[in-house]
C-alpha cells in the first residue's frame, strides 16, 4: 500500500465520520425537539416567510394546510443528506409533527441550514399527505418550488399547482433547489 493510498483512505474515513455526525446524530442521538420547541421555530419561520415573500400572508390564507420545516440541516462530503423537524398546520393550528430526511451521493461538499414551507392548496392533496405513512417528494407528489428574486411579488393567481414549496435561508428565498427524494414522516411529540 502506497502512502498516497493511505492518505486518501484516511481522508475518506474522516469524511464518513463527519457525515455521520452531521446527519445521523441529529436524527437519532441528540435529544428530540419538544412540541413547544418545534412550534416556536415554526412561528419564527412563518414570520420570516411573511416578511420575505411579498403576498406570503395572502397565499398562506388560501392554503388548506401548511407544512413548516424550520432549520433543516443539509450537508455533504461525497455522501450527503438532510434532516429537520416541523409541523403541519391546518387553519392556523398545529395538527401533527413531521420530520424530513433524505440522502444523496455525488461530488458535493458543504453544509447549510434552511427553512422549508410547503403549501397544500387543495383538500385532496392535503388529505393524501396526511394519510401517508411517509410522503416522498417526486414519488407520492410533486412540489412546485417557487423562486423569487429581487423582492418581486409572486402572482399567486397564476399558479395552478396543488402543492407549492418555498425554501428560505437566512438571507431569504433560495433558488435552483430540488426537494426530490425528500421524505416527510409523521412523528409523535
Amino acid at each position: 500500500m502506497k502512502l498516497h493510498d493511505l492518505h486518501f483512505g484516511t481522508r475518506l474515513a474522516a469524511a464518513a465520520v463527519a457525515v455521520v455526525f452531521v446527519f445521523l446524530l441529529p436524527a437519532g442521538s441528540l435529544p428530540a425537539k419538544t412540541a413547544g420547541e418545534i412550534d416556536a421555530s415554526v412561528n419564527a419561520t412563518l414570520q420570516q416567510f411573511k416578511k420575505t415573500v411579498k403576498g406570503g400572508s395572502e397565499v398562506l390564507g388560501k392554503a388548506k394546510g401548511v407544512l413548516i420545516m424550520p432549520n433543516v440541516i443539509k450537508g455533504a462530503f461525497i455522501v450527503g443528506g438532510q434532516y429537520g423537524e416541523g409541523a403541519l398546520r391546518v387553519a392556523g393550528k398545529t395538527v401533527s409533527y413531521y420530520n424530513l430526511a433524505s440522502g444523496s451521493v455525488g461530488f458535493s461538499f458543504g453544509a447549510q441550514a434552511k427553512d422549508i414551507v410547503v403549501l397544500f392548496m387543495t383538500e385532496a392533496v392535503l388529505n393524501q399527505f396526511r394519510a401517508s405513512q411517509g410522503w416522498e417528494v417526486g414519488l407520492d407528489g410533486n412540489i412546485a418550488l417557487i423562486n423569487i428574486g429581487g423582492g418581486e411579488r409572486v402572482d399567486f393567481t397564476k399558479l395552478n399547482d396543488p402543492i407549492l414549496g418555498f425554501v428560505l435561508d437566512p438571507q431569504g428565498l433560495m433558488v435552483d433547489l430540488s426537494l426530490k427524494g425528500a421524505k416527510f414522516t409523521r412523528i409523535q411529540r
